[in-house]
């Protein structure tokens, strides 16, 4: 893969979740800001982020500002769900087959982290 950071601006701006397998790495580890210990994993991780492009889908969302490396980004965003101003960071790291192969998300205030976990937890469990 040539620009996973493209790849990744490309599969959000499409919200097209059959992307993501082709972008995570096997043993990609996924940090959400809701769940205490890291998911190891393609299968969960692209679950996860599957759900996060449901709930973020919002024309409200925007990326705001990104910082860059060879192997690595962290995309700030900004949007409003449920009248709550949500400000947050993706924080990306890939392998040298551009695979992504660390996803940590974090997020503020804590209402917007409490109303995540809600719509989150409603859409991994609807995706059972």
């Amino acid at each position: 893969m040539n620009n996973p950071l493209a790849a990744w601006h490309a599969l959000v701006k499409s919200g097209d979740a059959n992307a993501l397998p082709g972008l995570l790495a096997d043993e990609v580890v996924f940090h959400s800001p809701v769940v205490h210990t890291p998911q190891v994993g393609k299968a969960i991780t692209a679950g996860y982020l599957a759900a996060a492009l449901q709930v973020f889908s919002d024309p409200s969302f925007r990326y705001v500002r990104e910082l860059s490396g060879p192997h690595d980004a962290v995309l700030e965003f900004t949007l409003e769900l449920d009248g709550i101003a949500i400000n947050g960071v993706d924080m990306l790291r890939w392998n040298e087959d551009g695979r992504i192969v660390e996803f940590k998300v974090m997020l503020r205030p804590l209402k917007a982290v409490n109303l995540i976990h809600q719509k989150m937890a409603a859409m991994l469990a609807a995706a059972r």
